[in-house]
């Protein structure tokens, strides 16, 4: 190619593709290249900027409300450098000079009417430091100069024993690990970290029957939701539009309506049991008990998360084509085989979609279990919302909702590794 050829075609001497105007045309390939992304990138920072904002900080200020906790050591500064100087494990009490920077934090504390928060705090560790901060703040300003551990204890005698110095010097650092203790039934002692008694421990038993209930719940929906689908996939469509309506009448009303209405359905002299009465399968004496346990929460919540599988379900069956079952009976498979050779597998991505979406529906809701569930058919979220509003425990309720959060990714590893996310579709 001759020397006025290359110009031609953009080529220099030195071998650099150019533009028109001289720059190197690879160059401004690049800074158009980046001028679409940030084009791009503009056009979804709005959805971005909405998705930080609504999810990922609030999840972010929940870790971090689940570990922080500073009230200690803004509350008590001194104490808590003195504590630094104290073994538990001598299973002694701490010295004058602790019991003198007690003093001095406390009046100052009390001043500023932040004593109480700091009881209230650490109320939710061990019993009784409300009324022990409280006492010992009226306590505090009429006390003599040293020494100060005889007038603390006589105050309030929990000074004087280990433990309530043990919780201190425990909380004393401004992040811990004292909630999620809290959530999985353990605590901070003189011999370090041990299970509650027995009869104090509920949260592991209440994850437990979150997960159980919702993998049950999930279940029953598949199992009611599967030949709904499949009916309303087959049928023409103007009844299969019909039928639709009332999949989607439950949308329309109240979930407090609904969940009422199971109320009156399922107790003992409701409209269920009044029925198995009358056709004789139960006797009168012995009506079958159905609210306020965990079969009124598997119930009531199967009925208001049914249309959430059965869309799912409906969509993906639509897409599949007659022909295939049609082709299978051709060569010689029955109904059952040509289902379930054939059918079956193609309806799996939305068998997969609806389990996810009711799961994870299931384990969220608190309204239904608290209406129809009793004490035995509450979910572990009943215990956040409470701490969240009663309480007002939310670092108990950040830890909780973490270890939630954490069980349920856990378990979608385990379901992609065993079904395939990818596998997952809406139709």
């Amino acid at each position: 190619m001759s020397v006025e050829e290359q110009l031609a075609a953009g080529q220099t001497e030195d071998g650099i593709v150019r533009a028109a105007d001289g720059t190197p045309l690879k160059a401004r390939l690049a800074k158009a290249l980046r001028r679409e992304k940030l084009r791009s990138f503009l056009m979804i920072s709005p959805l971005l900027l909405f998705i930080v904002l609504s999810f990922l900080m609030p999840i972010g200020d929940m870790l971090l409300r689940s570990v922080e906790n500073k009230i200690v050591q803004n509350t008590l500064p001194t104490v808590v450098q003195e504590l630094e100087r104290w073994d538990p494990a001598s299973e002694e009490l701490p010295d004058e000079a602790t019991f003198a920077a007690l003093a001095t934090d406390l009046k100052i504390a009390v001043k500023e009417r932040i004593h109480t928060r700091l009881g209230s705090r650490l109320n939710y560790e061990q019993s009784g430091f409300s009324g022990l901060f409280r006492s010992t703040g009226r306590a505090v300003r009429k006390m003599e100069e040293g020494p100060y551990k005889e007038q603390f204890i006589k105050a309030d005698e929990d000074w004087g024993k280990l433990q309530t110095w043990v919780v201190l010097d425990s909380f004393k650092a401004p992040y811990t690990a004292g909630y999620f203790l809290n959530a999985v039934d353990a605590e901070n002692t003189v011999d370090g970290v041990q299970m509650k008694a027995e009869n104090e421990r509920i949260y592991i038993q209440l994850f437990i029957r979150t997960m159980w209930m919702s993998l049950a719940i999930t279940f029953m929906c598949l199992l009611l939701g599967y030949p709904v689908a499949y009916l309303l996939a087959h049928l023409p469509a103007r009844t299969s539009n019909m039928l639709m309506i009332l999949v989607l009448l439950p949308f329309w009303t109240s979930l407090l309506v609904r969940t009422s209405a199971w109320k009156v359905l399922l107790q003992g002299q409701g409209v269920i049991n009044d029925l198995l009465v009358w056709v004789g399968f139960v006797d009168d004496a012995d009506r079958l008990v159905l609210i306020n346990n965990q079969t009124g929460t598997i119930i009531a919540m199967t009925h208001i998360l049914l249309p959430f599988m059965i869309l799912p379900l409906y969509s993906v069956m639509k897409t599949i084509s007659p022909t295939y079952v049609r082709a299978a009976k051709s060569m010689g498979a029955n109904d059952w085989t040509s289902f379930w050779k054939v059918y079956f597998p193609q309806s799996v991505p939305g068998i997969g979609a609806g389990a996810i979406l009711v799961f994870i529906l299931a384990i969220g809701y608190y309204i239904t279990p608290a209406l129809v569930g009793g004490t035995s058919g509450i979910f572990i979220s009943n215990r956040i919302a409470f701490h969240i509003s009663t309480s007002l425990n939310w670092g108990l309720a950040a830890a909780l909702g973490a270890i939630l959060l954490v069980l349920v990714l856990l378990l979608f590893y385990v379901y992609d590794k065993i079904v395939g996310i990818d596998n997952v579709k809406l139709g």
